[in-house]
């Protein structure tokens, strides 16, 4: 299913939501493709407080491939992003005597 868009410029500045309700930031910047004269990409920056800004720290937004892109209308809905699950969360085996004394 195709999503209509008429002008990109109705796009920057709109809020950008998950699917699953949460906020994410706004559209800073749209990447065309300018043989196919379609939208590749949105540029979201993170806005604090946000769930996006929580997911990447200190990073200033994300890009976004347009096929993830659900509906565009007063705001922009996405498909849900979550967070990737970290090495840390994983617990590290004890080291064994055995292996130390190697």
């Amino acid at each position: 299913m195709a999503i209509q868009v008429s002008s990109i410029s109705e796009t920057y500045a709109k809020d950008v939501f998950t699917d699953r309700g949460s906020f994410c930031g706004k559209v800073e910047d749209v990447e065309c493709d300018l043989k196919r004269f379609k939208i590749r990409s949105l540029v979201i920056r993170a806005i604090k407080g946000s769930y996006l800004s929580k997911m990447l720290g200190d990073k200033k937004g994300v890009v976004i491939p347009f096929p993830m892109v659900q509906a565009v209308g007063d705001i922009i809905l996405i498909k849900h992003i979550s967070p990737p699950a970290a090495a840390e969360d994983s617990t590290p085996l004890p080291d064994s005597p055995d292996a130390a004394a190697e």
